[in-house]
């Protein structure tokens, strides 16, 4: 199966690989923010629940790294920017990262499947709030105005991502499946393509710096940083058309 043509609707799944080249820690990198952390204790409701000052200093902290002017968007996520401004169909990142890297770079078709790191949910109103400062036990929703009823709005291990069903459908009308930087390990995610496969319809590539658990499973892999990768692989996109 060929590229499409367009206008093919286009779904790109990014994962941590494409923030890491932005200089943000993966989930898997020894010695990262991550790797000081047992993952129950802060990626877990049961975590939240026993020590809720523990799970609040970690985004705390991964919230400010954001805001530090040293995070920003890299090569990738500018082409992906750019593909969706220049490509005639419909381009739709669907991204298991919680920085805001795709929303500096440009995207706007996007979907945060495991949340946001900067915004919060009150668990009264159960309603994402934008959200740039620390969360203490003190800080106020400011719909409700109860205090220490601010979570992150991360989607944690056990919890359903956000906005299944219109992903699914997403998946199953594309014309191109393009999975950048992800792992293959983490679930519903690493089970895209196989959904990508089984509708038949689309041409799935991979890039990623090097192949993922479910490689096999995509018609084409290419391999190398992303911010090389992907710029070019959105370059001949484009110059197809």
């Amino acid at each position: 199966m060929s590229h499409p043509s367009a206008p093919g609707r286009i779904v790109v799944l990014t994962g941590a690989g494409i923030s890491k080249e932005s200089g943000l820690d993966t989930f898997r990198d020894q010695g990262g923010l991550w790797a000081q952390m047992r993952v129950e204790d802060v990626a877990s409701i049961e975590g939240y629940r026993r020590d809720p000052d523990l799970v609040q200093h970690f985004y705390n902290t991964r919230r400010r790294e954001l805001g530090t002017g040293r995070v920003e968007p890299n090569p990738a996520h500018l082409a992906l920017a750019r593909l969706e401004r220049e490509w005639p169909g419909e381009v739709l990142v669907v991204t298991q990262n919680v920085d805001d890297l795709h929303e500096r770079a440009g995207s706007v078709n996007l979907i945060h499947m495991h949340g946001e790191l900067l915004k919060v949910r009150c668990e009264r109103c159960d309603r994402p709030l934008p959200w740039r400062e620390d969360v203490t036990r003190a800080s106020l929703c400011p719909d409700c105005g109860r205090a220490g009823t601010l979570r992150p709005h991360i989607v944690w291990f056990g919890e359903v991502p956000f906005e299944m069903d219109r992903i699914i459908a997403a998946l199953e009308r594309c014309a191109l499946f393009v999975s950048i930087g992800t792992s293959g390990h983490v679930y519903p995610a690493a089970g895209f393509v196989a959904a990508v496969r089984q509708a038949g319809r689309a041409h799935a590539v991979e890039l990623n710096l090097e192949p993922s658990r479910g490689a096999s499973l995509f018609h084409e892999v290419r391999t190398g940083p992303a911010s090389e990768t992907v710029p070019a692989f959105v370059a001949g996109l484009l110059a197809g058309l």
